[in-house]
């Protein structure tokens, strides 16, 4: 019972010890918690001061040649070699013969006709000078200066209805178109270049029996091409023909100039854009070559240009106002694929420039003093 009593009383004096030293401890602890410091943001700001902004429209599209011309044949026969070969990428001259195709046989048909028709009006002349001595004089120059190797000339003025009826009756005239009839098909067996320029595409060689209706090849000018780009019909009336428009390559490298030269009245049903051709002319320049296009198409009044990311949601932007952000409504009436256009803001009103991460309305912030800066690099 002894050693029980003496028992209980050591427990209750280590547990109180315990309690002491724990509560000891507990209350020599001093508090390291630091005082939270608030943070104010810098922001970046600009002064607004609206002005009129040119809605420039962005498009683009392939080069193609303003002057080209596809080659077909009407006629049938060998394909005979010319002063140049028949190639892709052959120049010509304007004038110059492009396609030559064998007619000898045709050609002895023509002459023919054009014989029957000199032995026609040969045979005409002796009754011309009895009975029509006045007209006999002009028949016989007309006869005179009539060449079997050249183009047939024009008949003669007939004057009066005795005149055409005789004429008529004898043959003449019907027998005189029949030769111009077949002169204007020899003429088509040789294919001449209209305007100076190159050979894109040649679909037969020297020595190829061509048939009628065939494709020959395509023949363009490499001076002076279009570009046809495709725009909102939104903008479709300020696009007026002899508007200059800015063109650029691809990688940005080469700018050209162009003018609108014409605006297609159709809308498109599906895109809902109206097609616009502009004219471009320069030595670099390819038949396809991709072109980049910048179309002024108005100019907004009253109006800034800002970085697309300002913009907030429901068309606010945020303002500064004493060292606290605040945000304003606007109206944007243009967007490109990095700026805004944007209406109804007060002009000498201060705006951020730069976007502000996770800003609010009533926000403390600090404007980045660009001259301080200077002065602390210096």
């Amino acid at each position: 019972m002894r050693k029980l009593i003496i028992s209980a009383v050591a427990g209750g004096i280590v547990i109180f010890l315990s309690i002491f030293l724990a509560k000891l401890i507990v209350g020599s602890k001093k508090s390291r918690r630091p005082q939270s410091q608030k943070v104010v943001k810098t922001v970046f700001v600009d002064t607004v001061r609206n002005a009129t902004i040119p809605i420039v429209v962005p498009a683009n599209g392939n080069l193609r040649a303003k002057k080209r011309v596809e080659l077909f044949s009407e006629v049938q026969g060998v394909f005979r070699q010319g002063s140049k070969l028949f190639r892709t990428g052959q120049e010509y001259a304007a004038g110059q013969t492009l396609i030559r195709i064998d007619a000898n046989e045709y050609y002895a048909s023509v002459q023919s006709a054009k014989s029957n028709l000199y032995n026609l009006l040969t045979s005409i002349m002796p009754d011309l000078r009895l009975d029509y001595p006045e007209i006999y004089a002009k028949w016989q120059d007309y006869l005179n200066n009539f060449d079997l190797d050249k183009t047939t000339p024009k008949l003669p003025e007939m004057a009066s209805e005795k005149e055409k009826f005789f004429i008529s009756g004898r043959g003449v005239i019907s027998s005189y178109y029949n030769v111009k009839n077949l002169e204007q098909r020899l003429s088509k067996y040789t294919i001449s270049a209209p305007f100076g320029g190159v050979l894109t595409d040649a679909l037969v060689t020297e020595g190829t029996l061509i048939r009628v209706g065939q494709k020959l090849g395509e023949f363009i000018n490499i001076g002076v091409y279009e570009l046809e780009v495709a725009v909102s019909k939104t903008y479709g009336d300020y696009l007026t023909v002899g508007k200059r428009v800015e063109l650029s390559n691809l990688e940005k490298s080469q700018t050209f100039m162009g003018k609108v030269i014409r605006v297609n009245g159709r809308v498109d049903q599906n895109s809902q854009t109206i097609t616009v051709y502009i004219e471009v002319s320069g030595d670099n320049l390819k038949e396809g070559q991709y072109l980049e296009a910048n179309l002024e198409a108005k100019e907004e009044p009253d109006a800034i240009e800002v970085d697309r990311s300002l913009l907030l949601e429901n068309n606010q932007i945020f303002v500064v106002r004493d060292t606290i952000l605040d945000v304003i409504d606007v109206h944007p009436v243009y967007f490109t694929d990095r700026t805004v256009v944007l209406k109804n803001v007060p002009n000498e009103e201060v705006i951020v420039s730069r976007p502000v991460s996770g800003g609010y309305a009533g926000m403390e912030v600090k404007v980045f003093d660009a001259n301080n800066s200077k002065r602390t690099k210096s």
